[in-house]
């Protein structure tokens, strides 16, 4: 007689950031068809686990497109892909800004590399400094800044923060459990702060 199954297993981090997207006003699903694409209609649809690189997680993707949609701004939420068209050369601007602006806030849980862009654009991520909103050389910084203080005080802000820090968290935990080739191997959290708002 087969089981009766009145649950079902989901992952952590999954559970976390779907959660978070859900809290902004944005429907996460998943997809063969699409690496990430936002419908300007309230459903950013993700690629499926096998459609993307080894070291993606839904949560990196997430941020990611969070990311976008603080850079373009609120005018952008209708509009599909947040109006960029990576076939003008001049909205590459726009994704290094959302990178800048990615690494800023991975930051501060120490999980940059963890967060880090696994595309095409991973070459400009690791170049970032220290500080990747100090750059003054780069147009994509203030770009990146006003997203950052479009993010404050916004009812964006609590989630993500909350979400960042409960990935550390997890990161903690898994860090002594994770094999050598393990994204959670990276993640540096001997210093975790006591409050990701800072």
């Amino acid at each position: 007689m087969p089981r009766s199954i009145h649950k079902r297993y989901s992952d952590p981090l999954d559970l976390i950031w779907v959660r978070t997207a859900h809290n902004c006003g944005i429907q996460v699903v998943r997809s063969t068809q699409v690496f990430a694409a936002w419908d300007g209609k309230g459903k950013l649809q993700i690629g499926t686990p096998e459609t993307l690189d080894p070291d993606d997680s839904l949560a990196q993707m997430i941020l990611h497109e969070l990311c976008h949609a603080l850079v373009a701004g609120p005018q952008a939420f209708q509009e599909e892909d947040w109006g960029l068209d990576y076939d003008q050369q001049d909205h590459e601007v726009y994704e290094h800004a959302a990178l800048r602006l990615q690494a800023a806030l991975a930051d501060t849980v120490h999980l940059r590399t963890f967060f880090a862009s696994t595309t095409d654009f991973r070459d400009y991520f690791d170049r970032l400094p220290e500080n990747p909103l100090d750059d003054s050389t780069d147009e994509a910084t203030g770009l990146a800044i006003q997203a950052m203080q479009r993010l404050k005080g916004s009812s964006w802000d609590s989630p993500i923060r909350e979400a960042l820090m409960a990935t550390a968290k997890i990161s903690q935990l898994l860090t002594d459990f994770a094999g050598e080739d393990s994204i959670w191997r990276s993640a540096q959290t001997d210093a975790l702060p006591s409050d990701a708002g800072t």
